[in-house]
């Protein structure tokens, strides 16, 4: 098999989702934009019927809000299908994956406790990496962190 993305891969994910945004950065890795309320049934389209496996997730404050990248890998092809989503900082809230995806669980927390996003349904977003006397509501790495 090429190590590159799938044609064939990308037409059912767009026949699936049509609403997608689809980017290929290169032939092993490809962004797929989606809205945030669609985010946890496309990770499971991705790791249940395309047999992709979440690699990490990762998430950074921008202007325009929180962006949520899942990274899932196409193991047989060598590739990575990014999902790419963007979560607003006046509700930064989106379906945790962690009940389907166990490997979800960590990345989400950390995420929440570094910029703030609740992982709804998520089973313990208690803190990772912080003191036990961190000030509750500060984000790390928010743009206003002080």
């Amino acid at each position: 098999m090429k190590k590159e993305y799938s044609e064939e891969i990308l037409n059912e994910i767009k026949k699936r989702f049509p609403e997608v945004e689809i980017k290929i950065h290169s032939p092993r890795r490809t962004y797929i934009k989606i809205n945030r309320e669609r985010v946890y049934e496309f990770a499971k389209y991705l790791f249940n019927e395309l047999n992709m496996r979440l690699s990490i997730a990762t998430g950074i404050d921008t202007r325009d809000g929180i962006e949520i990248l899942y990274h899932f890998s196409h193991d047989a092809s060598g590739t990575y299908y990014n999902i790419k989503t963007l979560v607003p900082k006046d509700d930064p809230k989106i379906k945790s994956l962690a009940d389907f995806l166990p490997a979800a669980n960590w990345i989400e927390r950390e995420i929440h406790e570094l910029l703030g996003v609740d992982f709804v349904g998520h089973p313990n977003l208690i803190p990772l990496l912080t003191s036990d006397d961190w000030p509750e509501r500060t984000y790390p790495l928010r743009r206003d962190y002080e």
